[in-house]
């Protein structure tokens, strides 16, 4: 079970095995889903209509979309910018779930609330989430950037990238997009523990099939502002996006806003929403499953260990 738990027969995970988990559960996750996140990276930035019925654009489908940037710029294009993902997903997945595992500790023992009722999940992963996203969007707008630029490439290496944008945009650039992220982070990350907690408790134990309901619900509500966050992240990043169409500059998140509804109207806040879907359910439903899987494994060494029953050589075998 995600959280604190007063009734489980194991002691609560530790700060180290629960960021243990966590990021490994990111690892495994991000390696899964790169692919399909690079698409909808690309559909959320282009300007023209995404549409296989009206195709304008250089995107219109998600299998159009795979056979183009395959055959434009190989498969190795699938895991641009993974290893600022990967980064990203080690340092949110053991900060996110270090937090919650704390908070809901925190929630049980100094409220009258149960840690484990959806309710005190929602809040609880919603600050979490939030924790860590600040801790971890320098490396989101990375990942971004890497995602959206084609060929030729305008950042070489992962150096070569943070040294450009210090140096000709600032510091504060590797928080571009920040106000929309938290601004849908905490009731998304909310929802999904909260959802996770409640189908969890009607299907017992599929932690995969819950955590890809949680992700897609949740998802489908707060998906404007991920668009939003990915629109102002690419920003003073033209150069790079020209090969792929049209482009447009934000002043900020109400400029983005208004820009979008009034050029590509209401169905251009759910640009790459396909693709982003079925990342959610995916990532989400892998996150939990590896997550506790993960925690599982720790837990179960700490207690041999305690008992006796693993000694140290065997753990090294």
């Amino acid at each position: 079970m995600v959280g604190y738990d007063p009734q489980a027969q194991n002691a609560a995970p530790t700060p180290q095995e629960a960021a243990l988990a966590g990021s490994a559960a990111g690892i495994a996750t991000r390696a899964l889903i790169s692919p399909i996140d690079v698409i909808k990276i690309r559909f959320q930035l282009q300007i023209e209509c995404v549409s296989s019925r009206r195709p304008a654009g250089k995107y219109w489908g998600i299998l159009q979309a795979s056979r183009c940037i395959y055959s434009e710029e190989g498969l190795s294009a699938f895991w641009k910018g993974h290893t600022p993902a990967q980064l990203l997903s080690i340092c949110y997945g053991a900060v996110q779930f270090v937090s919650f595992e704390f908070l809901t500790k925190v929630a049980h023992k100094s409220t009258p609330y149960d840690s484990q009722t959806a309710g005190v999940h929602f809040v609880c992963g919603g600050l979490a989430a939030c924790s860590a996203t600040v801790a971890c969007q320098p490396l989101d707008t990375l990942r971004t950037r890497f995602a959206a630029q084609g060929e030729p490439k305008v950042y070489r290496s992962l150096r070569h990238a943070v040294s450009t944008m210090w140096r000709s945009e600032g510091p504060w650039t590797f928080y571009r997009g920040l106000s929309p992220t938290l601004l849908a982070v905490f009731p998304y990350a909310g929802m999904q523990f909260f959802f996770y907690n409640e189908i969890l408790a009607l299907l017992s134990e599929k932690n995969l099939i819950c955590g890809s309901g949680a992700g897609m619900i949740s998802k489908t509500i707060t998906y404007p502002c991920d668009l939003f966050k990915k629109r102002l992240q690419v920003g003073g990043f033209e150069k790079a996006r020209v090969y792929f169409g049209q482009v447009r500059s934000y002043s900020g998140l109400t400029d983005c806003m208004v820009q979008v509804a009034k050029e590509e109207g209401f169905r251009g806040f759910f640009k790459g929403f396909s693709p982003s879907l079925l990342k959610a359910a995916l990532s989400t439903g892998f996150t939990f499953f590896w997550y506790e899987f993960f925690l599982s494994v720790t837990c179960n060494i700490r207690e041999k260990r305690k008992t006796g029953v693993l000694t140290k050589d065997q753990e090294r075998r």
